[in-house]
């Protein structure tokens, strides 16, 4: 997937994730702002990063501030920021790269 342009997802309530997602330069800078991130950082990372690769996305730069959201939650707010970033139009295939 290319993405276009920027865009988010999600909120700073609690239980929430806000996402950013931008075009990169060649690679993933990730950026991760959590009130859990001593116990949960690794956890966080490897979702975000599972999920950029499961939409073919090799090339952006994410913002992620952590409210305490579970893992459903990061990847349903990745996807719907990239899929706004991409500027995708038509069925969105939503968690298609998981199987579901």
């Amino acid at each position: 997937m290319k993405l276009v342009s920027t865009a988010v997802a999600g909120t700073l309530e609690s239980s929430d994730v806000r996402i950013t997602i931008e075009p990169g330069s060649g690679e993933i800078s990730l950026s991760i702002d959590s009130n859990v991130i001593n116990q949960y950082g690794r956890q966080i990372k490897a979702v975000v990063l599972e999920t950029l690769a499961g939409l073919g996305i090799d090339s952006a730069k994410v913002e992620v501030v952590d409210k305490g959201a579970l893992d459903c939650t990061i990847r349903s707010r990745l996807e719907c920021a990239a899929y706004r970033a991409a500027h995708f139009q038509g069925d969105i295939p939503w968690g298609a790269q998981y199987g579901r």
